[in-house]
């Protein structure tokens, strides 16, 4: 992996360690929603609310637009391309098929390898 693509992981997985921010992307995975919603119905804050907003939309998983009539009025909405490729990242990083059999490193390792060295000591 490149370091674009750990920083770019890191940052997202930072996005996602926090509960908060979970309970945020996953009302949001139910649809649009703006700040006076989401205060409602997660019972946060309007600064805390909006800080995670903030690191949701950093991290790329999310976006905003105001209002068009008023703007005052935030839309916050699940990037539903950044999820869907993430989705595929994490399908791939986690899949099972990619651990490999490794002979162990350290003394019990070396064991491994070589047994009789340890028998003529």
């Amino acid at each position: 992996m490149d370091e674009k693509t750990l920083d770019k992981t890191a940052l997202v997985f930072k996005a996602l360690a926090d509960p908060n921010r979970l309970r945020i992307l996953d009302t949001l995975m139910q649809g649009v929603s703006c700040n006076g919603e989401l205060n409602d119905r997660l019972g946060l804050p309007p600064n805390l609310l909006s800080h995670h907003l903030g690191v949701l939309k950093k991290a790329g998983l999310i976006t905003s637009r105001r209002d068009a009539v008023d703007g005052r009025w935030i839309y916050y909405a699940v990037d539903q391309a950044a999820v869907e490729q993430w989705r595929r990242w994490f399908n791939n990083f986690l899949d099972p098929a990619r651990i490999q059999p490794r002979c162990l490193c350290g003394p019990e390792g070396e064991a491994a390898v070589t047994p009789q060295l340890y028998l003529t000591l």
